[in-house]
């Protein structure tokens, strides 16, 4: 029998089963988001082995559904990044206490879950910190590649000094411990001057 946890994580796995867009990795192809939540959890679990049951849920519920609402539908400013950014939140948000809650959670632990994925108070919630340490660790690890093949150095660089001032000074530390390409590691050391 399962328990809820098991259930949860079931169930936002096959939701992220369902996006359209693919990512071939080690020779298959996979759901990009179901791939994406994976690895979150991953990484939480290398970084800690004793995360709460609702670091854990939000972690692998973070991006769930992202492919419903689309960049584009977004004026392309900073403001429609932010906008889109912040109805993502909400979907994700929704759609994850919905799967908590048809599991039996009760509404102390959907709230939190809830908090985490909205990543409320960074900097000062220890867990929220590591959602975010966490996820600029697997957009490092990951997909920087893929931004270095599309974007100027100057961006990445930009993208870069960002990434790191979201992080807390374990999480840095741990991304120094990454194994980044050559060009990765260059312009991390440039982002960091």
């Amino acid at each position: 029998m399962k328990t809820k946890f098991e259930k949860a994580i079931a169930l936002i796995d096959q939701k992220n089963s369902e996006d359209p867009n693919s990512i071939a990795y080690e020779g298959k192809e996979f759901p990009k988001e179901l791939l994406y939540s994976q690895r979150m959890m991953s990484k939480l679990l290398d970084v800690d082995a004793n995360a709460s049951e609702e670091l854990q849920i939000a972690i692998r519920a973070q991006h769930i559904g992202r492919w419903q609402i689309e960049r584009k539908s977004y004026p392309m400013d900073k403001i429609g990044y932010f906008q889109w950014r912040n109805d993502l939140k909400k979907m994700h948000s929704e759609i994850t206490s919905q799967i908590l809650n048809s599991v039996g959670y009760d509404k102390p632990f959907v709230d939190r879950v809830s908090f985490l994925i909205n990543k409320k108070l960074i900097k000062k919630d220890t867990e929220t910190q590591s959602l975010e340490d966490v996820a600029c660790l697997v957009f490092l690890e990951y997909y920087l590649e893929d931004f270095i093949a599309k974007h100027t150095d100057e961006k990445i660089i930009d993208i870069l000094q960002k990434t790191w001032g979201k992080m807390s000074a374990k999480g840095q530390e741990l991304a120094l411990q990454l194994d980044l390409s050559s060009k990765g590691l260059s312009l991390v050391k440039k982002a960091l001057e």
